[in-house]
């Protein structure tokens, strides 16, 4: 019998939160630490002192013995270095210390962190420091502090600490809205995020057997199963006892971390699964999604299983994104993409909302490539991945409810006067207000946009920066023309109705896989950037650079220096993809199937000297060496094509996106036909069969 667990009692008991906060500070401490929170004032090393005092001593309550800074490097995962709390007496014992400096900051290396250039070998010297907007945390014995990370020179070192700024200036921008419209209490607008997290479970035993799953996270070779996804048999299925297990051992991990883990399911390819979190303030939830796909990595261990995040760790069935559920909401918890229920609320809805397509409208570019990495071009554009081309569904009644200021139509009557905003009120749109197209790249679903194109392995920070700073732009470019406003609600008519008419081409209701929308998305002046070697040099585009510069978020050398590891990146990992698959070619499948052939030539010599008729082995043997020989020929020719990598970052990625990425694919099929071929008791690793339908 399974223990119980009583969840309101474990939530967050390992986090030193709100709550404990208030319990264990004096009001004094506590107060200036929100206050801290509130305005962004510093704290004083006397408020740091009493609150590591305190966390320490709740953490050693909780069994840790040392503490480290955790923070978020330019790797994509977290990076920690731990200190014990130990200190020596002088009389050969120790006591337990940790003292507001070393709350504050920390002194790990940075050179071994990838650095775009920032940093040198011989310049090591990096920091970290306490983001006192994110709650510290007990671990595997150890107090864990969220940090940001940054040079020796003050350059950013991480993906956290350009997240924290564009959430103040999109805060900034929101509140001036606002205030257009008579709130005087709000003082800060929360981005509030919820990261959906799709990922696989297999066996361990046979991930073990898979080099390629090994290196690379996906498979390089395999042939399709008899059986894949086409009864739509797994998704929302029964969830195996084994896999239900894990999900428990990973609900009440998470629970005690304060994250909010609310569903799990079954998704739709064989053995793959999603959890949903409840929404959260943007930095909280990226750090509580950088902590759920590592535990569910280590959960996925004890239970004997491993967990692949990869975007396309099988071909043939769907990959795994992370859909980016976002929205705007003050401080006071009022959702800023819900239409109300009077004319100025509705207004208001009407301008966040015109912002918001202008945005993405003019930035697709900057978007698109905030998802561009190897593990993503494997799945965006197939099997329920939205495709490469950026567009907004908004639905049939929002749709009509735009093209009806558009058109200068009233929404209800298209044969009476114009649609005034601010004078007329809005239908109720309901949360489902229409069907779900799961071909979008960008939905909105109710109350939220749902950025779908993210890739499961990939950190939020990165598309969340992306759309907090265009957001933020785009408001304070109508907040400028609508504070000099002779006549406030005439401005306000047309603002939104001439950005909606200009930025109108992004919306689109359709079937994204089309043809005949990608024809039509060129037609419309729209951005197919279908690979990552096409779309991260628009990442630098001079407009992108402004914008990141001008709102504070980047320094032009931060932004430039994370093109580079973004690029670098992509070309490491497919260099390190076609390594591999020339060692399996090699080392493996070509063995096999010689192995085979040999055993099969030698069934057919027995035969002819029985008089026996041989005519399937001898044709099978025929297909097998053709095969054989293709497969060498072409894993010869990979490995040369892998010797003349160019130097430039530019050159690689095109490089390897033009000629390594379709030598690889060429390879697969000749290694596809000899899996096909094979006898499985030669086969050298396990199989499609094996590996989902275990």
């Amino acid at each position: 019998m399974s223990h119980l667990i009583n969840v309101p009692e474990i939530f967050g008991t390992d986090v030193f939160n709100e709550a404990t906060m208030q319990q264990r500070l004096a009001p004094s401490i506590y107060n200036a630490w929100k206050q801290c929170i509130c305005s962004g004032s510093p704290l004083s090393l006397e408020v740091a002192n009493e609150i590591a005092e305190a966390m320490k001593i709740w953490a050693i309550e909780k069994g840790a013995t040392h503490y480290t800074h955790w923070f978020q490097p330019m790797t994509g995962i977290t990076a920690e270095k731990h200190d014990s709390f130990i200190s020596p007496t002088g009389d050969g014992r120790v006591i337990m210390e940790f003292s507001g400096s070393e709350l504050v900051r920390g002194e790990p290396d940075a050179s071994s962190f990838p650095s775009g250039g920032l940093r040198a070998t011989f310049e090591a010297r990096g920091y970290t420091a306490w983001d006192p907007t994110a709650f510290a945390f007990v671990k595997d014995d150890s107090l864990y502090i969220p940090t940001c990370f940054f040079s020796y020179t003050g350059e950013a070192l991480d993906k956290k600490t350009p997240l924290l700024r564009s959430l103040d200036e999109i805060s900034r921008e929101a509140v001036r809205i606002l205030r257009l419209f008579g709130d005087n209490e709000t003082q800060r607008v929360r981005v509030s995020v919820g990261p959906e997290q799709e990922y696989f479970l297999i066996p361990k035993s046979l991930y073990a057997q898979r080099l390629d799953l090994r290196l690379t996270g996906r498979t390089l070779f395999g042939a399709p199963a008899p059986k894949g996804q086409e009864l739509d048999d797994h998704y929302f299925g029964t969830i195996r006892t084994r896999v239900s297990n894990f999900m428990k051992d990973l609900d009440e991990q998470l629970w005690r971390l304060g994250i909010l883990s609310k569903t799990k399911h079954n998704e739709g390819a064989p053995c793959q699964h999603e959890l949903a979190p409840i929404y959260s303030e943007a930095g909280n939830a990226c750090d509580a999604n950088q902590l759920v796909m590592e535990i569910m990595k280590k959960c996925a261990a004890k239970h004997d299983m491993v967990c692949l995040l990869h975007e396309k760790p099988f071909a043939g069935v769907a990959g795994s994104g992370k859909h980016n559920n976002w929205s705007l909401c003050t401080d006071s918890g009022r959702n800023l993409f819900k239409p109300g229920q009077t004319p100025r609320q509705n207004a208001q809805f009407l301008v966040f909302l015109a912002a918001f397509i202008k945005g993405v409208d003019e930035y697709q570019d900057f978007l698109r490539s905030t998802v561009a990495y190897a593990g993503n071009d494997h799945r965006l554009g197939v099997t329920e991945a939205p495709p490469a081309i950026i567009s907004i569904f908004l639905g049939d009644e929002l749709t009509a409810v735009v093209n009806s200021i558009i058109d200068g139509t009233n929404y209800s009557d298209p044969e009476k006067s114009l649609m005034r905003i601010g004078v007329d009120v809005l239908p109720s749109i309901p949360k489902d207000t229409t069907d779900r197209n799961r071909t979008s790249p960008v939905a909105f679903t109710g109350n939220k946009f749902e950025f779908r194109m993210l890739g499961s392995s990939q950190s939020i920070a990165g598309p969340n920066i992306a759309l907090n700073t265009i957001m933020a732009e785009e408001l304070g470019k109508f907040a400028d023309i609508l504070e000099n406003a002779e006549d406030f609600d005439v401005a306000l008519q047309k603002l939104v109705c001439d950005t909606l008419t200009a930025h109108q081409r992004i919306i689109f209701n359709g079937n994204g896989y089309s043809d005949a929308w990608k024809k039509e998305a060129v037609d419309r002046g729209l951005s197919n950037l279908s690979n990552t070697a096409e779309a991260l040099p628009t990442y630098i585009s001079q407009k992108n650079i402004d914008l990141v510069t001008k709102r504070g978020i980047f320094t032009e050398a931060e932004f430039r220096a994370r093109y580079e590891i973004h690029m670098q990146s992509y070309a490491k990992l497919i260099a390190i993809e076609g390594r591999t698959c020339v060692d399996m070619a090699m080392h493996q499948i070509l063995p096999s199937a010689m192995h085979y052939t040999r055993d099969l030539t030698q069934s057919i010599l027995d035969k002819k000297s029985a008089g026996i008729s041989c005519k399937a082995e001898q044709a099978l043997v025929e297909r097998l060496s053709a095969a054989c020989d293709s497969l060498y020929e072409k894993t010869q020719a990979l490995a040369a094509r892998l010797t003349a990598i160019p130097c430039d970052t530019n050159d690689a990625a095109k490089y390897m996106s033009e000629v390594i990425v379709p030598a690889m694919e060429t390879l697969r099929g000749d290694a596809d036909l000899l899996e096909q071929l094979t006898d499985k008791a030669y086969w050298p690793y396990p199989t499609y069969s094996d590996i989902l339908f275990y």
